[in-house]
């Protein structure tokens, strides 16, 4: 991989751990609305519910099945009926205020910062991400990430999402960067190894979740230390 000179990385769960920080913003909303007392389920017992049903409707939206205006709908809501919880108010509630509450909380996925001063000094550095735009751009500027990337591309400007080539166009255009000298690394199979590889760009696939899938010619690495094998 001696010929890169653009590294573009996806951003949440990447290197903003989002998992973490949505754990904290829920917990947060969890106690400030009373829901144990209230209803009697521990916040532990309500997170997983609310997991499924995000990332389930994340990847909806990756495969053009649902809108981002629906996923903000539901997610809450389908979380607390699945948990057993019959109250929509409070679902929208948590939708409204948990956008802002997220980006009090800015952990980085570990090894992010180490990864990104190591490659700074080298090779142009990028994101392209499928998150919500203003609240991507709040992740980046009050975190540690701030300063490191050279463009930043959210698929919001275009309304079209990871894996479809047009994003890696953008990123491209914005960029100058050509094909050839860019490689992308993210933890979405579908919208990052498989969506950037269909482009015609390098790829590595950061398999935080241990899906163990693989695709000739796309690294998969455990930790982000191990970008270093190959850049």
């Amino acid at each position: 991989m001696n010929t890169i000179k653009h590294v573009f990385f996806d951003l949440d769960n990447t290197l903003w751990d989002f998992r973490k920080n949505a754990k904290f913003a829920l917990d947060e909303l969890y106690k400030k609305y009373d829901v144990e007392n209230r209803y009697g389920f521990t916040f532990e017992e309500f997170h997983p519910f609310y997991h499924d049903s995000n990332e389930g409707l994340w990847a909806l939206i990756r495969d053009k099945k649902i809108t981002k205006e629906e996923l903000r709908a539901r997610r809450f809501k389908e979380a607390f009926d699945n948990l057993g919880i019959d109250n929509d108010a409070l679902a929208k509630i948590f939708e409204e205020e948990y956008m802002e509450t997220i980006t009090n909380y800015n952990e980085v996925v570990d090894g992010a910062m180490e990864l990104l001063n190591y490659l700074k000094p080298k090779y142009k550095l990028h994101i392209i991400t499928n998150g919500f735009i203003e609240v991507s751009k709040r992740k980046i500027e009050t975190s540690d990430l701030k300063g490191y990337f050279e463009t930043v591309t959210y698929a919001d400007e275009i309304k079209i999402l990871k894996p479809d080539p047009r994003i890696f166009a953008l990123a491209m255009e914005k960029s100058d960067a050509k094909k050839d000298e860019s490689i992308y690394i993210g933890d979405d199979w579908i919208a990052d190894a498989v969506g950037a590889k269909a482009f015609g760009m390098s790829a590595i696939f950061f398999d935080q979740l241990d899906e163990n899938l693989s695709m000739d010619d796309v690294p998969t690495i455990k930790h982000l230390d191990e970008v270093k094998n190959y850049l």
